[in-house]
């Protein structure tokens, strides 16, 4: 019998842990294009993966350094566009860009270029909104129309090697759209069937797979 925690470790077998020191821990969240206005009124379109939604509100990470950060400070309104797993390629067309200029040394290193319209880039349609400046991503099957609420840099020290420090922003959703064929008639409910988001695992983009169940806590 087993009788303490070190020999149930012992014990693993196939599920043996190992320390790793990964670059990055995206074990696997939504891929969003954050649409933002630039000073002069146009658009700038940040792809992002680091959202995470709580009632009205979701919790956005992007880097100090940001067009789009900058933006969302300045204007404090934005749509989260959340793309489908086939609109990958379009999301990569702008991934490598910024809508600053000069670009940041630190994203020059790392191949980034500047553009000024990404949607041109992506092949992407604005489509406005309806309380909110920015515009939405009509390719898009979800949108949140939302406003910022709060901002603040991150906590504790920050490592000197990563001069893109990052900012956690949380903005309130005053309205969302959803392409009419993935919304379950007559309802206000996503049909869960027809509906995958474009999901960022560890720098790889993935799709989701079958439905597995549903939690206690699901609508019927």
């Amino acid at each position: 019998m087993l009788t303490n925690k070190t020999e149930l470790a012992a014990g693993e077998g196939d599920h043996e842990h190992i320390e790793i020191k990964p670059s990055v821990l995206y074990v696997g969240t939504p891929v969003a294009l954050i649409t933002s206005l630039n000073p002069d009124g146009t658009t700038n379109i940040s792809p992002m993966s680091s959202v995470w939604s709580l009632f009205d509100r979701v919790v956005l990470g992007l880097t100090s350094t940001s067009k789009g950060r900058e933006n969302l400070m300045r204007e404090r309104q934005l749509v989260l566009n959340f793309p489908s797993p086939d609109l990958w390629p379009k999301i990569e067309a702008i991934a490598p860009t910024t809508g600053r200029d000069p670009v940041p040394p630190h994203k020059e290193k790392n191949g980034y270029r500047f553009e000024a319209d990404k949607f041109d880039v992506a092949g992407l349609t604005p489509q406005a909104a309806d309380l909110v400046r920015p515009p939405r991503i009509a390719e898009c099957p979800i949108q949140f129309e939302a406003e910022v609420v709060a901002a603040h840099s991150p906590g504790a020290e920050w490592p000197l090697e990563r001069p893109e420090a990052f900012w956690i922003v949380e903005a309130k959703v005053v309205r969302v759209h959803a392409h009419r064929d993935i919304v379950i008639a007559g309802t206000n409910h996503i049909d869960t069937s027809r509906w995958s988001p474009l999901l960022y695992v560890f720098r790889h983009y993935f799709g989701t797979g079958p439905d597995l169940g549903r939690t206690f806590k699901a609508e019927r």
